[in-house]
Protein backbone atom coordinates (compact mmCIF):
# COMPACT_ATOMS: atom_id res chain seq x y z
CA UNK A 1 0.00 0.00 0.00
CA UNK A 2 1.18 3.29 -0.97
CA UNK A 3 2.12 6.26 2.11
CA UNK A 4 -1.29 8.03 1.19
CA UNK A 5 -4.15 8.91 2.71
CA UNK A 6 -7.33 9.12 0.26
CA UNK A 7 -9.76 11.37 1.99
CA UNK A 8 -12.88 11.07 -0.22
CA UNK A 9 -15.88 13.81 0.98
CA UNK A 10 -18.76 11.69 0.82
CA UNK A 11 -21.94 12.37 2.76
CA UNK A 12 -21.91 8.90 3.90
CA UNK A 13 -19.95 7.09 6.40
CA UNK A 14 -16.70 5.74 4.70
CA UNK A 15 -14.40 3.10 6.22
CA UNK A 16 -10.37 3.66 7.17
CA UNK A 17 -8.54 0.25 6.15
CA UNK A 18 -5.63 -0.80 7.37
CA UNK A 19 -4.22 -4.14 7.24
CA UNK A 20 -7.47 -6.19 8.58
CA UNK A 21 -8.95 -3.81 10.69
CA UNK A 22 -11.94 -1.50 9.84
CA UNK A 23 -12.96 2.42 11.37
CA UNK A 24 -16.24 3.66 10.79
CA UNK A 25 -15.64 7.64 10.16
CA UNK A 26 -19.23 9.66 9.99
CA UNK A 27 -18.80 12.25 7.53
CA UNK A 28 -18.70 14.84 10.16
CA UNK A 29 -15.97 13.47 11.67
CA UNK A 30 -14.17 13.59 7.58
CA UNK A 31 -15.45 17.56 7.51
CA UNK A 32 -13.03 18.14 10.26
CA UNK A 33 -9.95 16.67 9.09
CA UNK A 34 -10.18 18.82 5.96
CA UNK A 35 -7.44 21.43 5.52
CA UNK A 36 -8.00 25.24 5.83
CA UNK A 37 -8.58 26.81 3.12
CA UNK A 38 -10.80 23.55 1.83
CA UNK A 39 -10.20 21.43 -1.11
CA UNK A 40 -11.98 22.22 -3.87
CA UNK A 41 -11.86 18.46 -5.39
CA UNK A 42 -13.35 15.05 -3.64
CA UNK A 43 -10.02 13.64 -2.57
CA UNK A 44 -7.04 15.10 -0.51
CA UNK A 45 -3.94 13.43 -0.68
CA UNK A 46 -1.99 13.72 2.49
CA UNK A 47 2.00 11.44 1.72
CA UNK A 48 2.81 11.15 5.24
CA UNK A 49 0.39 8.15 6.24
CA UNK A 50 0.31 4.49 5.35
CA UNK A 51 -3.29 4.55 5.12
CA UNK A 52 -6.29 4.69 2.61
CA UNK A 53 -9.61 5.83 3.15
CA UNK A 54 -12.20 3.83 0.70
CA UNK A 55 -15.54 4.08 0.72
CA UNK A 56 -17.27 0.80 1.13
CA UNK A 57 -20.10 -0.82 -1.18
CA UNK A 58 -21.82 -4.19 -1.88
CA UNK A 59 -22.33 -2.72 -6.07
CA UNK A 60 -19.15 -3.36 -7.97
CA UNK A 61 -17.21 -0.45 -8.86
CA UNK A 62 -19.47 2.47 -6.66
CA UNK A 63 -17.10 4.24 -5.09
CA UNK A 64 -20.13 5.55 -2.91
CA UNK A 65 -20.15 4.08 0.60
CA UNK A 66 -23.25 1.87 1.67
CA UNK A 67 -23.36 2.90 5.40
CA UNK A 68 -24.18 5.89 7.27
CA UNK A 69 -23.77 6.87 11.19
CA UNK A 70 -26.13 5.05 13.61
CA UNK A 71 -27.74 8.31 14.65
CA UNK A 72 -29.24 9.42 11.33
CA UNK A 73 -30.34 8.39 7.81
CA UNK A 74 -27.92 8.84 5.33
CA UNK A 75 -30.72 9.89 3.11
CA UNK A 76 -31.94 12.48 5.92
CA UNK A 77 -27.88 14.23 5.86
CA UNK A 78 -28.39 14.14 2.33
CA UNK A 79 -31.51 15.81 2.50
CA UNK A 80 -30.59 18.28 5.03
CA UNK A 81 -27.34 19.16 3.93
CA UNK A 82 -28.96 19.79 0.37
CA UNK A 83 -31.64 22.26 1.90
CA UNK A 84 -28.46 24.28 3.62
CA UNK A 85 -26.89 24.76 0.65
CA UNK A 86 -29.70 25.32 -1.93
CA UNK A 87 -29.92 28.89 -1.10
CA UNK A 88 -26.42 29.39 -2.37
CA UNK A 89 -26.60 27.42 -5.43
CA UNK A 90 -28.35 29.05 -8.25
CA UNK A 91 -31.39 26.73 -9.79
CA UNK A 92 -29.65 27.15 -13.47
CA UNK A 93 -26.97 25.38 -11.81
CA UNK A 94 -28.73 22.73 -9.86
CA UNK A 95 -30.49 21.81 -12.82
CA UNK A 96 -26.72 20.95 -14.39
CA UNK A 97 -25.70 19.03 -11.09
CA UNK A 98 -29.16 17.11 -11.86
CA UNK A 99 -28.29 16.69 -15.50
CA UNK A 100 -24.67 15.63 -15.13
CA UNK A 101 -25.34 13.18 -12.28
CA UNK A 102 -28.01 11.34 -14.57
CA UNK A 103 -25.63 10.77 -17.03
CA UNK A 104 -22.65 9.73 -14.85
CA UNK A 105 -21.19 6.67 -14.12
CA UNK A 106 -18.70 4.56 -12.45
CA UNK A 107 -19.09 1.47 -14.26
CA UNK A 108 -16.16 2.60 -16.70
CA UNK A 109 -13.18 4.78 -15.04
CA UNK A 110 -9.68 5.63 -16.77
CA UNK A 111 -6.41 4.86 -15.65
CA UNK A 112 -3.38 7.01 -17.04
CA UNK A 113 0.12 5.59 -16.10
CA UNK A 114 3.15 7.65 -16.32
CA UNK A 115 2.43 10.18 -18.44
CA UNK A 116 5.05 12.69 -18.91
CA UNK A 117 3.41 15.77 -20.53
CA UNK A 118 0.43 16.66 -17.51
CA UNK A 119 -1.40 19.18 -20.28
CA UNK A 120 -2.56 15.32 -21.67
CA UNK A 121 -3.40 14.49 -18.03
CA UNK A 122 -5.18 17.25 -17.93
CA UNK A 123 -6.90 16.75 -21.04
CA UNK A 124 -7.87 13.38 -20.49
CA UNK A 125 -9.53 14.73 -17.28
CA UNK A 126 -11.88 17.16 -19.22
CA UNK A 127 -12.72 14.44 -21.81
CA UNK A 128 -13.49 12.32 -18.96
CA UNK A 129 -16.10 14.98 -17.37
CA UNK A 130 -17.45 15.83 -20.88
CA UNK A 131 -18.26 12.13 -21.06
CA UNK A 132 -19.48 10.94 -17.98
CA UNK A 133 -17.06 9.17 -16.17
CA UNK A 134 -16.86 10.03 -12.63
CA UNK A 135 -13.76 8.26 -11.72
CA UNK A 136 -10.25 8.58 -12.84
CA UNK A 137 -6.41 7.03 -11.52
CA UNK A 138 -3.36 8.29 -12.08
CA UNK A 139 -0.22 6.14 -11.90
CA UNK A 140 3.31 7.49 -11.25
CA UNK A 141 2.95 10.98 -12.40
CA UNK A 142 4.72 13.76 -10.91
CA UNK A 143 1.81 15.37 -8.45
CA UNK A 144 3.95 18.75 -8.14
CA UNK A 145 4.14 19.04 -12.26
CA UNK A 146 0.54 17.91 -12.88
CA UNK A 147 -0.92 20.56 -9.91
CA UNK A 148 0.99 22.85 -12.10
CA UNK A 149 -0.51 22.35 -15.29
CA UNK A 150 -4.25 22.00 -14.22
CA UNK A 151 -5.63 25.25 -16.01
CA UNK A 152 -5.27 23.01 -19.46
CA UNK A 153 -8.74 20.78 -18.05
CA UNK A 154 -10.25 24.06 -17.32
CA UNK A 155 -11.50 22.75 -13.36
CA UNK A 156 -12.80 19.39 -14.96
CA UNK A 157 -11.26 17.74 -11.86
CA UNK A 158 -12.99 19.35 -9.82
CA UNK A 159 -16.03 17.46 -10.24
CA UNK A 160 -14.00 14.15 -10.53
CA UNK A 161 -13.20 11.50 -8.02
CA UNK A 162 -9.49 11.03 -8.83
CA UNK A 163 -7.40 9.06 -7.11
CA UNK A 164 -3.08 8.88 -7.47
CA UNK A 165 -1.18 5.79 -7.13
CA UNK A 166 2.46 5.32 -7.02
CA UNK A 167 2.30 2.00 -8.46
CA UNK A 168 0.69 0.02 -11.11
CA UNK A 169 0.28 -3.22 -9.08
CA UNK A 170 -1.50 -1.53 -6.28
CA UNK A 171 -3.74 0.73 -8.85
CA UNK A 172 -4.49 -2.71 -10.68
CA UNK A 173 -5.17 -4.71 -7.40
CA UNK A 174 -7.96 -2.46 -6.11
CA UNK A 175 -9.69 -1.96 -8.82
CA UNK A 176 -10.00 -5.77 -9.83
CA UNK A 177 -11.07 -6.02 -6.37
CA UNK A 178 -13.84 -3.46 -7.56
CA UNK A 179 -15.26 -5.16 -10.07
CA UNK A 180 -13.82 -3.90 -12.91
CA UNK A 181 -11.61 -5.66 -15.95
CA UNK A 182 -8.26 -4.20 -16.81
CA UNK A 183 -8.45 -2.91 -20.81
CA UNK A 184 -4.69 -1.14 -21.80
CA UNK A 185 -4.15 0.01 -24.70
CA UNK A 186 -1.86 -1.77 -26.73
CA UNK A 187 -0.57 -1.83 -30.36
CA UNK A 188 -0.14 -5.60 -30.76
CA UNK A 189 -0.73 -9.37 -32.14
CA UNK A 190 -2.97 -9.95 -29.36
CA UNK A 191 -4.84 -6.60 -29.20
CA UNK A 192 -8.37 -6.67 -29.77
CA UNK A 193 -9.80 -3.97 -31.66
CA UNK A 194 -12.55 -1.28 -29.74
CA UNK A 195 -14.72 -2.02 -31.88
CA UNK A 196 -15.47 -5.07 -31.12
CA UNK A 197 -15.53 -5.10 -27.16
CA UNK A 198 -18.51 -5.14 -25.30
CA UNK A 199 -18.34 -2.52 -23.25
CA UNK A 200 -21.11 -2.86 -21.10
CA UNK A 201 -19.02 -4.76 -18.94
CA UNK A 202 -17.56 -2.66 -16.02
CA UNK A 203 -14.16 -1.47 -17.73
CA UNK A 204 -11.03 0.29 -16.02
CA UNK A 205 -9.26 2.20 -19.45
CA UNK A 206 -5.60 1.93 -19.43
CA UNK A 207 -3.37 4.48 -21.41
CA UNK A 208 0.11 5.28 -20.93
CA UNK A 209 3.10 7.02 -21.61
CA UNK A 210 3.60 9.02 -24.23
CA UNK A 211 6.86 7.53 -25.31
CA UNK A 212 7.10 4.01 -24.23
CA UNK A 213 2.90 3.46 -23.75
CA UNK A 214 1.78 1.14 -21.08
CA UNK A 215 4.69 -0.54 -19.30
CA UNK A 216 5.56 -3.82 -19.37
CA UNK A 217 4.12 -4.93 -15.82
CA UNK A 218 0.39 -3.05 -16.24
CA UNK A 219 0.35 -5.01 -19.78
CA UNK A 220 0.88 -8.31 -17.67
CA UNK A 221 -1.35 -7.35 -14.84
CA UNK A 222 -4.30 -6.70 -17.49
CA UNK A 223 -7.22 -8.47 -18.23
CA UNK A 224 -6.92 -7.95 -21.99
CA UNK A 225 -5.56 -5.58 -24.37
CA UNK A 226 -7.29 -2.88 -27.22
CA UNK A 227 -6.32 -0.69 -29.37
CA UNK A 228 -7.95 1.41 -31.63
CA UNK A 229 -7.55 0.44 -35.57
CA UNK A 230 -6.00 3.29 -37.52
CA UNK A 231 -6.77 3.83 -41.19
CA UNK A 232 -4.23 5.90 -42.30
CA UNK A 233 0.08 6.42 -42.20
CA UNK A 234 0.51 7.15 -38.63
CA UNK A 235 0.30 4.24 -36.27
CA UNK A 236 -0.46 6.25 -33.31
CA UNK A 237 -2.46 9.09 -31.89
CA UNK A 238 -1.52 10.98 -29.07
CA UNK A 239 -2.42 9.81 -25.84
CA UNK A 240 -5.32 12.38 -25.32
CA UNK A 241 -6.79 11.77 -28.27
CA UNK A 242 -6.79 8.53 -27.59
CA UNK A 243 -8.25 8.25 -24.72
CA UNK A 244 -10.99 10.79 -25.94
CA UNK A 245 -11.75 8.37 -28.93
CA UNK A 246 -11.63 4.96 -26.58
CA UNK A 247 -14.04 6.73 -23.89
CA UNK A 248 -16.22 8.28 -26.16
CA UNK A 249 -16.79 4.90 -28.15
CA UNK A 250 -17.11 2.97 -25.02
CA UNK A 251 -20.13 5.65 -24.24
CA UNK A 252 -21.62 4.95 -27.27
CA UNK A 253 -21.51 1.51 -27.33
CA UNK A 254 -23.09 1.42 -23.46
CA UNK A 255 -25.80 3.63 -24.88
CA UNK A 256 -26.63 1.22 -27.62
CA UNK A 257 -26.27 -1.77 -25.27
CA UNK A 258 -28.27 -0.03 -22.25
CA UNK A 259 -30.03 2.76 -23.58
CA UNK A 260 -28.14 5.10 -21.64
CA UNK A 261 -24.70 5.82 -20.18
CA UNK A 262 -24.94 6.84 -16.79
CA UNK A 263 -26.27 4.41 -14.41
CA UNK A 264 -26.19 5.14 -10.83
CA UNK A 265 -28.55 4.34 -8.55
CA UNK A 266 -31.45 6.77 -6.70
CA UNK A 267 -28.45 6.45 -3.10
CA UNK A 268 -25.86 6.75 -5.64
CA UNK A 269 -27.52 10.04 -7.59
CA UNK A 270 -28.66 11.25 -4.28
CA UNK A 271 -24.53 11.52 -2.49
CA UNK A 272 -23.05 12.89 -5.96
CA UNK A 273 -25.62 15.88 -6.31
CA UNK A 274 -24.95 16.49 -2.60
CA UNK A 275 -21.16 16.32 -3.16
CA UNK A 276 -21.25 18.54 -6.62
CA UNK A 277 -22.66 21.38 -4.17
CA UNK A 278 -19.61 20.55 -1.82
CA UNK A 279 -17.75 21.49 -4.62
CA UNK A 280 -18.82 23.75 -6.01
CA UNK A 281 -17.70 26.79 -3.83
CA UNK A 282 -15.48 27.14 -0.54
CA UNK A 283 -18.38 28.71 1.24
CA UNK A 284 -20.56 25.70 0.30
CA UNK A 285 -18.00 23.82 2.51
CA UNK A 286 -17.98 26.56 4.92
CA UNK A 287 -21.73 26.50 5.08
CA UNK A 288 -21.54 22.40 5.55
CA UNK A 289 -19.05 22.76 8.31
CA UNK A 290 -21.00 24.99 10.14
CA UNK A 291 -23.77 22.17 9.45
CA UNK A 292 -21.77 19.40 10.90
CA UNK A 293 -21.11 21.32 14.28
CA UNK A 294 -25.23 21.96 14.18
CA UNK A 295 -25.55 18.46 14.30
CA UNK A 296 -23.13 17.31 16.69
CA UNK A 297 -25.02 19.74 19.32
CA UNK A 298 -27.97 18.18 18.45
CA UNK A 299 -27.03 14.70 18.41
CA UNK A 300 -25.18 14.73 21.60
CA UNK A 301 -26.44 12.85 24.26
CA UNK A 302 -29.10 14.94 26.69
CA UNK A 303 -27.54 14.83 30.53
Amino acid sequence: MSKSLLLRTSLSSLRLLRNSSSISISFSSLLSLLPNPPHQGLRIVLPSYNYKLVASTSRPCSHVAAACSSSESESDINDDLSKALSPHILDVRKDKFRNVVTNRTYSLCLVVEGLCDFGNVSATFRSADALGFQSVHVVSCDSKRYKDNRHVSMGAEKWLDIELWSSIHECFKVLKARGYRIATTHVGMDAVSIYDMDWSHPTAIVVGNENRGISDEALELSDLHCSIPMKGMVDSFNVSVAAGILMHHAVCDRTSRLGCHGDLTSKESQILLAEFSLRHSKSALSIAHEYAKRKAVMCAPKL
